[in-house]
């Protein structure tokens, strides 16, 4: 393999070939450590902080090593940035040709066969009829299926589960399709090619379907690569558990009555059958209340109604999946149907089992809870504890195994990222951000902020956000921690600005970050889903407010599990669970200030508890290194416009 440090560094060919490109120490170090872990098959935890050019630091090793690599990162917007500009920019600049393919899960791909029977379905809305045409002249053009493709189609719209597939509704070999399907094409390129691109959710998809029994999807690998792993445990966490939903109810019927019309148009009481489906899963949903909530499945596992809506969902499901079966030899989507209506029917008998045990909320190592939406609801049987899993999985591959973000550690340490996965003998390094935050940036903590949960709170923070906003003149995110602030900050700022106000929910996510770069003096009001993946260099973003630490709230079912699992086995769940939760995540949003080495930024953290609290300094002592000031005569002068031309 060519010197790593060669290839990155000032008189090397990417300094020479890409624009912008900077050498920096701390990438070289770590694409370093990523070649030692790929010769090694050994593991390597990697932190980078924001500005260290990860991206490479591990594709430039993973292209070089001449091994099977799979890559998975956090999102499939990632996934495509990393497959379309990142690795095809590497092999440019090393002038390799090494085969390379992206891989997602099966639901991202065009299926003929859904497609087609929607067509003969006769309920889709003008809308739907007019954005089948649409797909109808894409697909005989595309040559990856991937319906990311057509962007005329909002990502959201209810089209995309006619005309693509899942697991549970696929025919598998029995598909009139099968040799144009997309999916099974992408597979085949992908067993192939020598480093393939895919995102945690298919993944750990891939790593259930394993643990059941079933075949794999993704190819047998030397080595994997996990970008913006402190995703990875919540990701997991929904894959190792079991859900039922209403939508799983709802669609199986629809596609069961669909499949009946045309191989078994006689079977009246089977339609029926499909129909009644249908309305004991609304009448369930209606069981369980009206207001939109999550909460552990013992607080209305004993209520009356809700019995009775899951004791007849749980009867005409035992119904349905009788007649399918008599009926299965008709057509391979009947079949197919029965397959998925016996599963659902477990599941249902499930938690109508687990209402009549004495604790109906942990069982095992498993919380049971729901959620409810304005018209569905999910019903989930989810792990506490994935590490064990997780662990046996890492041991039974012969491969290197690579884990980097730039939030892996709290306090300057792994052990909650890897405890939780159940990662054993690791290298762990981190490599802190080439920025100069020192000179780049200022972290404010106002004086005399009350209790976090002082009813005033929210009101003082929007005493501290006005004269921030003046002295950045826009240019700033505020980042909350529920919509209860959102709305408040909003309705107080509303109309009191000088500045454009961007509110999240007013205008899809990528809209409302596109505006925010385009006004360049805005002011962006947003809760958990900006605070991390969220990428804005220059002077549009100067300035980044948090309301309050991260804490996620106690009562959410998962976390309550857990914290009462750790207090049982005398482990102290506030600093094992808690804090380290909401340091990596205050870390991500702290993240978003400093993107570029020209950029100059002010972090405000209105949270007395920094200080108040024993427990602020390990926020502190896991952010960058900057100047801390309480003062906001300090701000000003920190953005007043000598002091700016100066710094220029």
């Amino acid at each position: 393999m060519p010197n790593i440090y060669d290839l990155l560094g000032q008189h090397g060919p990417f300094a020479e070939q890409v624009t912008d490109f900077l050498p920096r120490e701390q990438q070289q170090e770590m694409a370093q450590a990523v070649a030692d872990a790929l010769h090694g098959h050994s593991t390597l935890v990697a932190e980078a902080g924001t500005g260290t050019g990860k991206t490479y630091a591990y594709l430039v090793p993973a292209v070089l090593s001449g091994q099977k690599v799979i890559i998975s990162t956090g999102t499939k917007n990632l996934q495509d940035q990393i497959f379309t500009r990142d690795l095809p920019k590497v092999l440019s600049v090393l002038g390799l040709n090494v085969p390379v393919s992206l891989l997602k899960g099966r639901n991202n791909y065009f299926c003929h066969y859904r497609f087609e029977q929607n067509q003969l379905e006769g309920r889709l809305t003008p809308q739907q009829h007019h954005d089948m045409g649409l797909i109808r002249q894409w697909m005989n053009v595309t040559k990856s299926g991937d319906v990311s493709e057509i962007t005329a189609i909002p990502e959201e719209a209810a089209l995309w589960p006619y005309v693509t597939s899942t697991a549970d509704n696929c025919l598998g070999s029995d598909c009139p399709f099968l040799s144009d399907c997309f999916v099974n094409r992408a597979r085949r390129e992908a067993q192939q090619s020598d480093v393939v691109v895919i995102n945690h959710h298919l993944f750990f998809a891939d790593m259930a379907l394993k643990d059941d029994g079933f075949g794999e999807v993704l190819p047998q690998a030397n080595a994997f690569i996990f970008d913006e792993a402190h995703q990875m445990l919540e990701v997991a966490t929904r894959f190792f558990g079991d859900t039922l939903s209403s939508r799983q109810i709802l669609d199986l019927a629809r596609d069961s009555k669909m499949e009946l019309l045309q191989d078994a148009a006689d079977l009246r009481d089977a339609l029926d059958l499909a129909d009644d489906l249908e309305q004991s899963a609304r009448q369930f949903r209606l069981a369980l209340g009206i207001n939109e909530r999550r909460s552990n499945w013992e607080s209305v596992a004993g209520n009356a109604d809700v019995q009775t809506a899951l004791l007849t969902l749980t009867n005409v499901a035992t119904d349905f999946a009788a007649i399918l079966k008599s009926a299965a030899e008709r057509g391979a989507g009947i079949e197919k149907c029965f397959q998925r209506m016996q599963l659902l029917k477990e599941r249902i008998r499930g938690f109508w089992q687990e209402k009549q045990d004495n604790d109906a909320r942990i069982t095992g190592n498993h919380i049971l809870w729901y959620e409810t939406f304005a018209k569905g609801f999910m019903l989930h049987k989810t792990p506490t504890d994935i590490a064990p899993q997780f662990e046996n999985y890492m041991t039974g591959q012969s491969a290197a195994w690579i884990f980097t973000s730039a939030t892996l550690t709290v306090g300057g340490r792994f052990d909650h990222f890897t405890t939780a996965l159940g990662i054993g003998e690791a290298k762990t390094h981190s490599w802190g951000s080439p920025f100069d935050f020192k000179h780049q940036a200022m972290l404010y903590v106002p004086a005399n902020m009350p209790d976090p949960n002082a009813p005033t709170y929210t009101h003082a923070v929007v005493d501290v956000v006005k004269p921030l906003i003046s002295a950045t003149r826009g240019r700033t995110f505020i980042l909350v921690t529920s919509y209860k602030a959102l709305n408040i900050i909003a309705n107080a700022l509303r109309g009191h600005i000088q500045y454009p106000l961007l509110v999240q929910g007013e205008m899809p996510r990528t809209e409302i970050l596109d505006r925010f770069r385009s006004l360049g003096n805005a002011v962006l009001l947003g809760t958990s889903s900006f605070w991390e993946g969220v990428d804005v260099k220059g002077e549009a973003l100067s300035c980044v407010i948090i309301d309050k630490l991260p804490f996620s709230a106690p009562d959410e079912p998962v976390l309550q599990a857990r914290i009462e699992q750790a207090q049982k086995q005398g482990d102290n769940p506030f600093m094992q669970i808690q804090l380290p939760r909401a340091v990596i995540t205050l870390k991500q949003g702290v993240g978003r200030l400093i993107r570029d080495v020209n950029d100059q930024g002010l972090l405000a953290i209105c949270d007395p508890r920094l200080y108040s609290k024993s427990y602020g300094r390990i926020f502190l002592k896991s952010l960058p290194d900057m100047e801390i000031t309480r003062e906001l005569s300090r701000v000003n002068e920190f953005f007043d416009p000598v002091h700016e031309n100066i710094s220029a």
